[in-house]
């Protein structure tokens, strides 16, 4: 856990800051910094220096300045996958299955050496993100990472997610910081010009997966705000959709299950500017990533701008012409997955190609015979072929083909993943050969709880593990109340327990030789006395539910934060909870102090 010596003034500098800067664009940051840090830092003054550790400091806990935080692995959480583990800690086992150990220095100067010597159109994509940039109206910091895209020695750190409504989940914004951290640290130990990309996919229609956003109310109930569907939702890509009035509506629903704070009408003014009418989905969620981090110098990439699209094409006419080649190496590679232990996590079918037609829809391409068949039409391979060329816009690349065409757009050493894409991510190597694609080094996302200091206050006093919050009932909450009975009810309890079981056990044992047949009767009494016992220690547990509901508000408020609704934070509750709570000042202190180490999660208090 963390330990935020709030009274402590503290200068920070993004490690995305341009050297090209003028002094006074540099002073201008530094003070929107200041300002940021100090809007974070005074509600939290209240609390003076809150501590949530017992007086010796729990095993793995790391101090970065003035902050420390509680590492806990991974392989704990039964919620994880276990592929996340073994990839953190015995990276051998896959080693053949990825582009090398990202915990090797060597592994980045041979990433690094391999996208520098590789042609690609810079130019290209640097025009049509500075297109991009230009209609959103990014900041100068963002503006300036981007332009270094059209240098030969400049390596990319790239990272990604779907455009959730209202930001996404906190893992969106966990994403984002850790692809940030590496591109920083890239720069500093390897001496190259190393920026962060994130990469908006909208180019999927699922829309239940990015129509709502969670978050706590004041009572730490969950509420869910979910968007109207736009015309065309389910069919459309998501960045086809456009919002309508009633997007107002939602926000204004979500104003109102906010919290109400200092920050809240910050989050509300900059969801309204870009969650609003008339704006595209996909859009509206670049333009507040960028508002947020393009500060920190962050390159937000909208990857369904058909601009795009020709410096891809031989991409889509290339996995035309290989029809099934790429699904058949990403099966050869879940089958290595799969002797490793590990479930593959994509298993793409023999006859289809990892490719869309985009058509008043996106359907998928399949093969038929010599033909192939997109929705309800069939091509010839020729056909298909040429119109790939002539109209790559009117193409969109699946979950497999997706990273080859980032990868061809960007100079990426590393790219920062969640634990699923971790998974698939694994079956491509041999597809990133057959494109002739370096394969970037996989580095996953941190993984973080963030605590109020009353939840981990709590947690330390009775020696809870995070995990034992998980559960959606009140499991572990009857145990800690249990362990927290009074001596001699607890001794009492137990001595009734034996003292039955021993004098039934006579008596079983005697019956016998008066009548057979009442040795049952006895097991059968033995039984029910057992249940009334139980049923008199759940009585026991409910009293002391009643009178220690101090306790049990505790437990409650601690529970709703870490896993609401039985599900882990980071992928349940929106970034607009936490700058709502935090204000914007979390994402300093995130960017410049959360420590990266693979298969650790981090529990913060704040």
């Amino acid at each position: 856990m963390v330990r935020l010596q709030a009274e402590r003034a503290v200068r920070l500098k993004p490690d995305s800051e341009s050297a090209g800067s003028a002094g006074c664009a540099k002073a201008s940051q530094a003070d929107e910094m200041s300002r940021r840090l100090d809007s974070f830092l005074k509600p939290l003054r209240e609390y003076g220096t809150v501590s949530a550790e017992p007086a010796t400091p729990l095993p793995g806990t790391q101090s970065a300045g003035r902050l420390r935080a509680s590492a806990v692995d991974v392989r704990r959480f039964p919620w994880v996958r276990p592929l996340a583990g073994e990839y953190a800690f015995n990276y051998g086992r896959v080693d053949g299955l990825y582009a090398g150990d990202p915990n090797d220095p060597a592994a980045w100067r041979t990433a690094i050496a391999r996208v520098q010597q590789h042609n690609r159109n810079r130019d290209g994509i640097a025009r049509v993100i500075r297109t991009q940039q230009e209609q959103r109206g990014a900041p100068p910091a963002a503006r300036d990472a981007a332009a270094r895209l059209a240098d030969r020695s400049t390596v990319a750190v790239v990272t990604g997610q779907q455009a959730g409504a209202f930001g996404g989940p906190l893992f969106t914004l966990l994403k984002a910081v850790t692809a940030l951290q590496l591109a920083g640290r890239t720069a500093r130990d390897h001496d190259v010009p190393a920026i962060a990309i994130f990469w908006v996919d909208a180019e999927d229609h699922d829309w239940d997966e990015v129509q709502s956003c969670t978050v706590l109310d004041a009572e730490f109930q969950p509420r869910t705000v979910t968007l109207p569907p736009p015309e065309g939702a389910g069919d459309l890509s998501v960045a086809a959709l456009t919002l309508d009035q009633r997007v107002e509506q939602a926000i204004s629903e979500l104003e109102a299950a906010l919290p109400k704070t200092e920050f809240t009408t910050g989050v509300i003014d900059s969801l309204t500017h870009a969650w609003r009418p008339g704006s595209g989905m996909g859009r509206a969620f670049a333009t507040w990533l960028e508002h947020l981090l393009g500060p920190y110098g962050l390159i937000v990439f909208e990857s369904s701008d058909p601009a795009a699209k020709p410096l891809v094409g031989e991409v889509f006419t290339r996995e035309l012409a290989m029809a099934g080649r790429t699904a058949a190496l990403a099966a050869e590679a879940g089958d290595a997955l799969a002797s490793c232990g590990h479930a593959p996590q994509v298993v793409p079918q023999p006859d289809s190609l990892s490719l869309f037609r985009l058509d008043h829809g996106r359907r998928p391409i399949r093969r038929q015979g010599a033909d192939f068949v997109a929705g309800d039409e069939v091509f010839s391979a020729d056909a298909l072929a040429r119109e790939a060329a002539a109209h790559p816009d009117g193409f969109s690349p699946n979950v497999l083909l997706r990273p080859i065409v980032q990868d061809t757009l960007f100079p990426t050493i590393c790219y920062v993943p969640g634990p699923s894409e971790l998974a698939y991510l694994g079956q491509l190597r041999g597809v990133y050969e057959q494109f002739g694609v370096p394969m970037p080094l996989m580095y996953p996302r941190a993984t973080v709880t963030l605590l109020d200091s009353g939840a981990s206050r709590f947690m330390s006093k009775y020696g809870l593990p995070l995990e034992d919050l998980q559960p959606p009932d009140e499991s572990a909450l009857n145990r800690l109340l249990t362990s927290q009975l009074p001596a001699e009810v607890e001794q009492a309890l137990r001595d009734a327990g034996s003292q039955i079981q021993q004098s039934m056990k006579r008596i079983v044992d005697v019956l016998p030789s008066l009548d057979p047949t009442l040795a049952g009767a006895a097991k059968t009494t033995l039984g029910k006395m057992e249940h009334e016992l139980r049923a008199l220690q759940t009585k026991v547990i409910h009293a002391a539910k009643r009178r220690d509901e101090t306790l049990r508000r505790q437990f409650t408020r601690a529970q709703a934060q870490a896993f609401p609704h039985g599900h882990p934070q980071e992928r349940t509750l929106g970034v607009v909870y936490f700058l709502d709570k935090f204000g914007p000042g979390l994402v300093d202190l995130l960017l410049t102090q959360l420590p990266l180490e693979m298969g650790k999660h981090w529990v913060i208090t704040l």
